[in-house]
């Protein structure tokens, strides 16, 4: 029976299927009604219950942080644009695109016009309804010879958004784009209402499941559940608060004396430490962050793609995710792609720590050794400077120094 309990537990957590808990339940001569019972209850029970206060520390953000989608630059804002915002696409759980705040969308048979249906009746945190002008405002905050948006490379390539009536918006792209509805989702073009053609940021209005209650930058984000957020199953606490919190250490502490109730960027040092606690529980994803040493190709010795193959044959990988991420992570493959995104090469061949081949490509570039900075930060990743360190000495034994520059 532990071991059933403990499959029903997988199952409320989500990390099994009420499928695979039946098979695995009547496996242990449980009969299949009982086990469809179990498996209800157990589902009931991972049902979000509704209501509390949420306080969570996140280990980003500055005083230099605007409610202005178009200047997101780390988790913080963009854990507070969620909260108050939505889009017109968004990627669901299983990485797949579905819509948002619009209905679906048809690209004509080049891709270069794409047209949205707009979820019709959505209200706006101050009661206006959202239409296909807010779309075209939206959009254009992050248009022009003079925008600073960080989404402006995405954006450029409209040559033309406009309302088709009040509920559809069409773009006009300077070429064909597939995955223009992926554009359509990014974080820094949520849909804000507008006014003359300008949209208002200021405020924080959105259509989203919260409302904003109060804003201090670098410091504290006030949350209220919005009554009247369109979606189901979504928006489940009353209020809540973001609070910047750098130090992972602070963080720890608040979350393990009940001061917070969510926190991200665990110390994976002290992780063990977390999963003692009964109290907490960990919640482990793959996401798409990616950890890398870049080289400037357009500078000897990186322009020679020789060098660049020794210096990435002469990284021993398997030590820094075993060493370094203390296992909490997967291997790259010199490409961003991880193994959560939809297009991720599975089938493409590892590539290995192999000292002696490095030397060949060395070789190849006309030399037998070569000496390299790599400047290196934990402000970039926690345990970056280890890594730095590990990775001169695997280097060493291709004949590529590695000058550690902190």
């Amino acid at each position: 029976m532990k071991q059933i309990m403990h499959y029903a537990k997988l199952l409320e957590l989500g990390k099994i299927s009420r499928r695979e808990f039946i098979g695995r339940a009547t496996a242990f001569g449980v009969t299949a009604a009982l086990a469809s019972t179990m498996a209800s209850k157990a589902l009931k029970a991972a049902s979000p219950k509704k209501g509390g206060h949420m306080r969570a520390g996140i280990g980003a953000g500055s005083t230099s942080d605007s409610l202005d989608p178009a200047n997101f630059a780390d988790t913080y804002m963009i854990w507070v644009g969620y909260a108050l915002r939505n889009h017109l696409t968004e990627v669901a759980g299983d990485g797949k695109l579905i819509p948002e705040l619009s209905t679906g969308w048809s690209a004509s048979d080049d891709a270069s016009q794409w047209t949205f249906e707009l979820r019709q009746g959505v209200e706006f945190h101050n009661g206006k309804t959202l239409d296909a002008d807010d779309v075209v405002a939206s959009f254009n905050h992050h248009r022009g010879e003079d925008s600073k948006s960080a989404a402006k490379g995405v954006v450029d390539p409209i040559k033309e958004i406009k309302a088709d009536g009040k509920n559809t918006v069409v773009f006009t792209l300077a070429e064909g784009n597939a995955d223009f509805p992926y554009i359509a989702g990014d974080y820094h073009i949520p849909m804000m209402p507008s006014k003359d053609g300008k949209i208002d940021w200021e405020s924080g209005v959105g259509t989203g499941a919260y409302t904003l209650e109060s804003y201090d930058p670098g410091v504290r984000t006030s949350f209220k559940r919005n009554p009247n957020y369109w979606k189901d199953g979504a928006g489940h606490v009353d209020s809540g608060e973001a609070l910047v919190i750098s130090d992972v250490v602070a963080r720890t502490n608040g979350l393990s004396t009940g001061q917070l109730d969510i926190m991200d960027r665990c110390d994976i040092k002290t992780l063990s430490l977390l999963e003692r606690n009964k109290d907490i529980r960990i919640e482990e994803t793959t996401g798409n962050q990616h950890f890398t040493s870049p080289m400037l190709t357009d500078i000897a010795p990186f322009d020679d793609n020789n060098v660049r193959m020794a210096l990435k044959l002469g990284l021993d990988r398997e030590a820094l995710l075993r060493t370094v991420l203390r296992g909490h992570g997967a291997l790259g493959n010199d490409h961003p792609i991880g193994t959560s995104n939809p297009f991720h090469a599975s089938d493409l061949p590892q590539r290995a720590y192999d000292p002696d081949k490095a030397k060949w490509y060395l070789k190849q570039s006309g030399l037998t050794s070569v000496s390299v900075d790599l400047s290196a930060s934990d402000a970039a990743f926690a345990g970056a400077v280890d890594a730095a360190v590990l990775y001169k000495e695997h280097a060493s034994k291709a004949g590529i120094e590695i000058k550690v520059v902190r």
